[in-house]
């Protein structure tokens, strides 16, 4: 398991980290494998990049160890090119997955990118409070139906602007069925809290002006903006919640605010009676929110946004989720754009707005690419489908030549048989018209062919990205390969655990134990009080164990496996013990003498010694079948690269 995550460790680096920079030294070979050579910088660059901020640990000695590692590694990788694991299905879409992730800072349109970003950031200082009429329309909806859909919303907002009331409306028209109780009304929101389409409507209206049809992938919207304030930013709050609406729950949270007041200890309070399981062992911590997070409980939001001096608490008030009390901790302004830029980048690639700069994105793409289309072979194709295609039976009709040319990528051709073999790969069944299906097969079509012509062409031009290509490659091939040899067998193997554990007995002796249970609690009078009722004779009840931090059941303890077991006496009995602000009861019933502990208490260790065995063993046989050849100068090299103090 050490192997595995020394080199898959690389596959998260990927996407977190920028290539390491490192001198350009001129390439040599470090080892050959059956004659394969493997590089000196090929070497050094992966070495740098699993050693960040790591510069201690770089010695000779530790290169050394490194490179033994590294020998293994590309010895698996060979023996599952060998078993062509790398031509399966699986293989192949998982790669190509990845590969899309990579080429993205290759490709990407920053531009456009840090135009989104800084929009969003932008309308991050504004709050918009709006009301909306929704005429559903599915996104896959058949054009004679979205024009429906769409004359319906014109015609209600003729009915606006002639002087019917918005919300009357709402309540009357909209399919929004959350409308007939709120008339439309959204409340206030900022950037990225709405679908793209219907925020970036709202952010270009003025107050009280009313949208023409706005299309989101739930249907046309009319939307009227009732304000526009600045950004109240975001408030960090602590809660108690007791669930229910009736007056038992009411009185239940009268009686936590009382207690309060006379000054009970809020994380006390919070932990015995906040029905939150989330936050109730916190002290009822919430994560910051802004202004329209908060739209199921617009109460909570309301009273938190009301308060302003910390350590303060609101009187109790109910909202859909029962009744809250409120502990205020402070506010919290828009940081500065270059605080937020990092964040903004990863929420807007995944926000809708990058899907809907997709179209030009890839009209960009497809010009880089010399991207030509002969539109009447895809007319003919088109004229040729039928309801076979919905049903995912399709086969390629007799008067289409698979021959016949397509488009054209780099002057690379693209022919009706390649789309057809597509669409064998990729149909099923489907509700929507055949000619909207063709439509949407034939783009992913030319997706995927830019996206394949992309990645030779970055593989031929750039390094960087052609050495990620390789890692992530090698880094899946290893992970199957090891599935398959090690971890798999080690796990499913039980007779081979047995007999691992029988030949190793030695490596599972303990020495004195204790065999006991623990109960934690941050709350030492209610540890005190199940300690009485323990000793009374009575049985813990399980709502007395769920009010427990922690339960360990009843097993066998080592000295140093616990911080309670370390700080009390080693007697049969009930002993208390106190570490890092947690209260311990420890329920002792049996001193155990050193000895080899049973197979079953320790079968987790056993399987891990016995995946090492296993690779050990495994590792050999590589070795005997594959002809490795250390280089004596390029292993000096690699050193000295590794270990010079003037490296970048």
């Amino acid at each position: 398991m050490r192997y595995y995550n020394l080199f898959l460790g690389v596959i998260m680096l990927a996407f977190t980290t920028k290539a390491i920079g490192q001198k350009q030294i001129k390439d040599f070979p470090l080892f050959t494998i059956n004659e394969k050579s493997v590089g000196v910088n090929e070497f050094v660059f992966l070495y740098n990049k699993n050693h960040q901020n790591q510069s201690e640990e770089i010695t000779k000695e530790n290169i050394e160890e490194y490179l033994e590692l590294y020998i293994n590694f590309k010895l698996k990788v060979m023996e599952a090119e060998s078993r062509k694991m790398d031509a399966s299905d699986a293989f192949i879409k998982e790669l190509n997955t990845y590969k899309e992730e990579l080429r993205k800072p290759f490709i990407a349109e920053t531009d456009i990118l840090y135009k989104l970003v800084k929009e969003a950031y932008d309308r991050l200082g504004w709050e918009i409070k709006a009301s909306h009429i929704l005429v559903s329309s599915p996104p896959d909806a058949a054009p004679s139906d979205t024009l429906v859909a769409y004359n319906k919303a014109l015609s209600i907002r003729e009915k606006v602007l002639a002087g019917e009331q918005f919300d009357k409306l709402a309540r009357e028209l909209s399919e929004d069925p959350s409308a007939k109780s709120n008339g439309g009304l959204l409340g206030y929101f900022s950037a990225l809290q709405m679908v793209y389409p219907f925020e970036e409507a709202a952010f270009q209206l003025n107050v009280g002006d009313v949208s023409q049809p706005v299309r989101t992938r739930f249907g046309y919207h009319l939307i009227k903006v009732e304000d526009k304030r600045p950004s109240s930013g975001e408030v960090e709050v602590s809660h108690i919640l007791v669930r229910g609406s009736d007056e038992q729950a009411k009185n239940r949270i009268s009686e936590v605010y009382e207690k309060l007041i006379k000054g009970s200890d809020w994380n006390e309070m919070c932990a015995m009676y906040s029905q939150d399981p989330g936050t109730k062992d916190n002290g009822g911590r919430l994560r910051p929110f802004a202004s329209g997070a908060l739209a199921s409980a617009p109460k909570f939001e309301e009273v938190a946004f009301a308060m302003d001096e910390q350590g303060s608490i609101s009187e109790p008030f109910q909202t859909s989720f029962g009744w809250h009390i409120i502990r205020f901790e402070k506010k919290i302004a828009l940081p500065a754009f270059s605080e937020l830029e990092e964040s903004l980048k990863r929420r807007v690639a995944r926000d809708e707005r990058m899907s809907i700069s997709k179209t030009l994105l890839i009209e960009k793409r497809k010009k880089k690419l010399n991207y030509k289309e002969d539109p009447s072979r895809l007319d003919r194709i088109k004229a040729m489908t039928d309801s076979a295609l919905i049903s995912g039976k399709w086969s390629l009709a007799e008067g289409l030549e698979k021959e016949n040319r397509l488009f054209s990528l780099n002057g690379k051709f693209y022919s009706v048989g390649d789309f057809s073999d597509f669409i064998l790969r990729n149909q099923s069944p489907t509700n929507i018209s055949p000619g909207n299906y063709i439509n949407q097969l034939y783009e992913l079509f030319v997706e995927e062919t830019l996206a394949a012509t992309e990645d030779e062409k970055l593989q031929n031009e750039n390094p960087e990205y052609r050495s990620l290509v390789k890692e992530y490659r090698e880094g899946i091939l290893l992970f199957s390969i090891m599935e398959k040899e090690v971890w798999n067998k080690a796990s499913e193997d039980s007779i081979g655990q047995r007999r691992y554990y029988d030949l190793n007995t030695g490596k599972y002796e303990a020495g004195m134990r204790l065999e006991a249970r623990i109960f934690a609690t941050a709350n030492r009078d209610f540890l005190k009080a199940m300690k009485s009722r323990i000793i009374s004779g009575d049985t813990l009840k399980a709502e007395d164990m769920k009010q427990f931090k922690s339960v360990t059941p009843f097993r066998a303890f080592e000295k140093g496996e616990h911080e309670a077991i370390n700080n009390i006496n080693w007697t049969v009995g009930l002993h208390e013990a106190e570490a890092n602000g947690m209260y311990y009861l420890v329920e002792a019933i049996k001193l155990m003498p050193p000895g080899i502990k049973k197979f079953e208490e320790v079968r987790a260790n056993v399987i891990s010694d016995y995946q090492d065995k296993l690779e050990r063993d495994w590792i050999a046989q590589l070795k005997g079948k594959y002809r490795v050849k250390l280089n004596a100068k390029g292993k000096k090299k690699a050193i000295v690269e590794l270990t010079s103090k003037d490296k970048l």
